[in-house]
Formats: C-alpha cells, structure tokens, sequence
C-alpha cells in the first residue's frame, strides 16, 4: 500500500473496489473471478498497516465462514504467504477472531448470531455474498461502521456478491457503489501480461461454460436474472429462508426423499408447527451414493427425528421396499406433478412453507466444486416450466429438492385422492 492505495496485485474491478473509499460498496461478478480473495488479502493488509483496527468478516451463516473462507484466508494468505504476524483465537478449526500483533482484531460473525460482534464499533464489515442477505443485514453492517470506531481513517461496509435477480435490493440503493469483476481480471485464469487463459483457467471455464439457464447466466455471464416460466413465482429468499432460531415449537415430522445416483438424491425432514406450517429443518442433498447409504441417512434422521413417515419416489419399489426392510416407515409419494406443484405454491404464496438455512447434511464437495445445486433452495429460484405458456411439465433438470418437497406437501395436505397416509404411527 501506498498513500492507502493498493498500487500492485489488483486487476479491474477489484482493484478500484479495494481502492474505494466509499462507505458503502460491493464488488459483483460472475463466480470464480477473484472477488473473494481480492477483498480477504485487501483486509489482511488493512490489518496490518492500522493499529488496533477493527475488522468484521460477515455472512448470512456463521458455520458458512469457517467451510469456505476462513480456509481461504488461513491456507492462501496468511500461511502460503508467509504473513503471520497474527494468532487466530479459539483454535484453527473455527476461530472466534484473529489478534494481530499490533493491536488490530479481525473478526468473525454470522447475521443467524449477531452477539456481541455485530452490536459493536468496527472500521470494517465485508460480507461474503450479499446476494444471500436481506437489507436489513446490510444496514446493521453499515449502522456499525459510522466511524467511531476511529482506527482507521476511513471506515467501510463492503461485500462480494454472485449476481442475484434484478429487483434485489442491492441494485437499487443509492447509496451503494457497486465495482464489477470479470474473469479474464482473475490472474489464476487468465495471465495479467499475456491475456493468455491458464491451466487451471481451461478447466474453470469449462465448468462455467457447461451450466445452463439462470445459472449460467449468473455465474458465467455475471448478469442479474429471473427466468421465464418461473414456477415458483413468490419464491422469497429473504422471507422463506430462516434461522434455526426462528423456527417455532414444531409437533409433527415427515421426511420426503427423491432417489438419483449419476443426479443427486434428495432427503429432506419436515417439521410443522401447531398451524400446519412446514420447515425444512434437515436436508441431504448427494450425488453418486448408494441405497444402504441412504438407509444409513433416513435411519439416523429418524433417531433425532419422530418421523410419521418417509414419502419416496414411487419410481425405484425396491429401494422402498430396503427402506421397509431396515425398519423404515417408507410409503411411495403422490408423484401427479401438477397438483404437487400447484400444493407447493398455494404454501409459498401464503407463507406456509420455510427452508432453515444451515440444514444441509453431508454436503457433496463435487457439486459444489462444479457450481451445481447442492441444497434444496438452490434449485427454487431457477425452476421453470418447459412451455412457459402450457405450464404443465417443468424442466427435468436440477429438479430433486422440488420433487422432494411435492412429495411432502402432498402428504401433509392430502392431495392425493389416495387414502391419506398421516394416521400411521411415528417410527424411530
């Protein structure tokens, strides 16, 4: 740094939002250009230069920071750059803060577990992935970062943010900057002389390359999208996703599960609360497992779980039939996709229907990795019809969680015209 610019490191859009001096400021782009990092390294050098400096790392859920970023700013900044002039508290695992040696703090906090962190004075707040926050989330970040805390000479609430649809809340605060990225701008991708694509940017691009609909848009084009023939149409992540905490007393559980193997399977238990509400309060969302792993998942599910019964995919008896042999009250599901669907939405347009945020098991690194849907509320927003003036058939494609949850809202209000299944005794 210097003068408090950042002269050397920084391509394009990162590095005029590193340089920015703004209160208020995202940097947005399509995945895998570098945002991430750019805004990690930048608050490590902060930290550095400004004694006891008050830094916030943030995001929509707390356990989220210690799976992706904290691993991030131990293995690639701070240990591979050989910068260690830090000591991270309360283990490696999951750290509560990082002390530097001159004073400066930096901090972790999740929006699910504001405490202490999020209800004080700090110089900076950068929160990971704007798109999955509310505004309010935003402006308990910026109501914190006034200046008072006074360790620095300028204070900021910054973000990354992956493109989200176009009416979020972020496009349309006047008072936000907002910096764009590219990846031709990620020097892993591409080299900074040359211009030249790299190795590991050959086998990035292809991932992009081979996504479709809404996320190809987001993630390889780096545009805002809502799709067309939407199915979900009031499908609100800011009001169907929630906290464990604000999950009411539940009195009924039910589990729902869509096979696959080469295409993720999708297990899901739902609780309702004494008006018939459903919360999704624990999902596994795998690809390439077999049956008895998923027996291993519903049996162990039912020990922490009372479950009615599991609604299954009517399509594989036989895998029903292993689920009944290992003492599982598995019963095929209502599979009429219309009224499935239509169930579904009835639930969504009157805020009957909730996914807590937090609740995936056994998360599948590989869809990660390769920026499929891991988790049912990953699926939500880009499921469409496939005659958006029919509306009768949905896109077979990254469907599980939906089928999934069909099957379960099928059951709890007896869509089918089949005798209903919810007189059957809880199992364990």
């Amino acid at each position: 740094m210097e003068n408090g610019k950042v002269q050397v490191g920084f391509y394009g859009g990162a590095r005029d939002f590193i340089n920015y001096r703004g209160h208020e400021s995202i940097l947005h782009g399509p995945a895998e250009t570098g945002k991430t990092f750019s805004a990690l390294y930048y608050l490590h050098l902060a930290a550095l230069k400004h004694p006891n400096a008050s830094i916030v790392i943030a995001r929509k859920v707390l356990n989220d920071i210690y799976a992706s970023i904290w691993q991030t700013y131990y293995k690639k900044i701070i240990r591979d750059f050989a910068l260690w002039p830090c000591q991270p508290y309360g283990g490696l695992d999951k750290p509560n803060k990082i002390n530097y040696n001159n004073g400066a703090t930096l901090w972790f906090a999740g929006f699910d577990r504001p405490g202490k962190v999020l209800s004080a004075e700090h110089d900076i707040i950068f929160i990971v992935q704007v798109e999955e926050c509310n505004l309010e989330d935003w402006e308990t970040a910026t109501t914190r970062t006034t200046g008072r805390a006074g360790n620095m000479p300028y204070s900021r609430t910054m973000g990354d943010a992956n493109p989200g649809w176009p009416s979020q809340w972020m496009y349309n605060r006047d008072s936000l900057k907002i910096f764009y990225s590219k990846h031709e701008e990620n020097p892993t991708l591409y080299d900074p002389a040359t211009g030249a694509i790299t190795e590991q940017g050959e086998r990035t691009m292809a991932i992009l390359h081979a996504l479709t609909g809404v996320r190809r848009t987001r993630l390889l084009l780096g545009k805002p999208d809502r799709p067309e023939g939407i199915i979900f149409e009031d499908w609100n992540e800011s009001k169907h996703l929630i906290y464990e905490k604000d999950v009411p007393p539940l009195v009924r559980y039910v589990a729902a599960q869509d096979w696959g193997y080469t295409n993720p399977g999708c297990l899901g238990v739902w609780g309702l609360d004494g008006d018939d509400n459903m919360y999704l309060v624990a999902q596994v969302y795998h690809s390439r497992q077999l049956n008895e792993w998923w027996v291993e998942r519903v049996v162990e599910l039912g020990r922490k779980y009372p479950l009615e019964v599991v609604l299954c995919d009517p399509s594989q008896p036989e895998y029903i039939a292993r689920y009944r042999a290992a003492g599982i009250n598995a019963q095929p599901a209502y599979n009429a996709v219309g009224p499935g669907i239509d169930g579904v939405n009835t639930r969504i347009a009157r805020n009957g229907l909730f996914i807590v945020r937090d609740s995936l098991l056994y998360p599948d690194e590989v869809l990660k990795n390769e920026k499929r849907p891991h988790r049912v509320e990953d699926e939500l927003p880009g499921y469409v019809w496939a005659n958006t003036k029919a509306k009768e058939i949905p896109v077979k494609e990254n469907d599980h969680g939906c089928d999934m949850t069909r099957y379960a809202v099928a059951y709890v209000d007896n869509i089918s015209s089949k005798p209903p299944l919810r007189e059957m005794r809880p199992w364990r």
